[in-house]
Formats: structure tokens, sequence, C-alpha cells
């Protein structure tokens, strides 16, 4: 089993990366930005951009906005792996959950339920082993199953990738909980 810790610093996200193995030493590239699938437009090709592209992100976009987290992400300088959610995995949460996150006074839980969906570096599916665990922003880890063709993070399944300036962006089928 490899574990993804984290030493890297990001103001907004609050990442740590730390470099235990020669691969993690090295800060990983950003590939060349994708073909965006029609279902997903981007404008400037972040992270963010995919996000607002796509009409199945919009209970994402705005819970981003809503935590102030929109900038941290659209940073051309950062390499993320972010997990979106689509509308219909947030719809599958018990109802008003988002209503409520979505209320200034639950900012800072909002927050910690966003942070759990992004971490640096960016990672790509085929890198993703069955048993590996990630360093989320918040300061927790997720851990990616590998079987028959599917990748998933923790119990949600990952459905689509698409690669942007700034790092990479997994279409996901639920909301990650942090525990």
């Amino acid at each position: 089993m490899k574990t993804y810790p984290f030493v890297l610093t990001l103001a907004l996200l609050g990442c740590e990366r730390e470099a235990t193995t020669p691969e993690a030493a090295q800060a990983p590239t950003p590939p060349a930005a994708a073909p965006v699938a029609p279902a997903v437009k981007s404008a400037g090709n972040t992270v963010v951009d995919i996000a607002v592209g796509s009409k199945d992100h919009t209970t994402l976009v705005t819970a981003l906005k809503a935590a102030d987290l929109v900038t941290s992400l659209a940073s051309p300088g950062g390499v993320y792996t972010v997990f979106a959610p689509t509308n219909a995995a947030f719809d599958k949460l018990p109802k008003g959950t988002v209503e409520g996150l979505l209320k200034p006074e639950k900012k800072a839980d909002l927050t910690k339920v966003l942070k759990h969906h992004a971490a640096v570096p960016m990672l790509r599916v085929q890198d993703m082993r069955d048993g590996e665990t990630l360093s989320m922003a918040d300061g927790t880890k997720v851990t990616f199953h590998v079987k028959d063709g599917k990748t998933m993070v923790n119990d949600v399944t990952i459905v689509a990738s698409y690669s942007a300036i700034n790092g990479i962006v997994h279409v996901v089928d639920g909301v990650i909980l942090p525990n």
C-alpha cells in the first residue's frame, strides 16, 4: 500500500505534501489540456473553468462560491486533483443537506466537505492503485479501490476525467464525505 502524504502549503486549500519518496519529491507537470467532452465546456480550462462550464456541476460551483474557494482552484500556478461530484451526486445526500451547508453560518463545514474533494499533486486515474491513500486538503485521507476496470475513491466511482492547465478534474458519482 502506497500513501501520498503532503509538505507543500497552499494558502487557501491548506494542502500539505511531504516528499517521502523520490517520485513524491518531484512536482508533477500538468498535462497538456485534453479535449473536453461535449457535456463539459471550458473557456480557460482551469479546474474551475471545467466545473463552471458543466451543466452537471452547478451545485458544486455554487458551493465553491459560497466557501470562497473559486480563486484558489482557478490559480494557473497550482497542480490539483479535484474530485467533482455531479448535481445528481449532491441529490443523493439527505434532503436539506446541501441547503444547510450553503448557509453562511455553515461555511466552515461546507469548506471542510469541499476540501475533502481536492488534493495536491495531480493524480491521474491510471496512477491510482488499489488500497493506496491520498491526503486531501482538509487533512484527512481517501482510499482508492480499483476493480473490474472501475476506480473508486472511498465509496464513489470516478466516471470521467478532464485535464486542465492546473490539474485534473475527476467527475464522481457521489459526494466524498470526511469522517
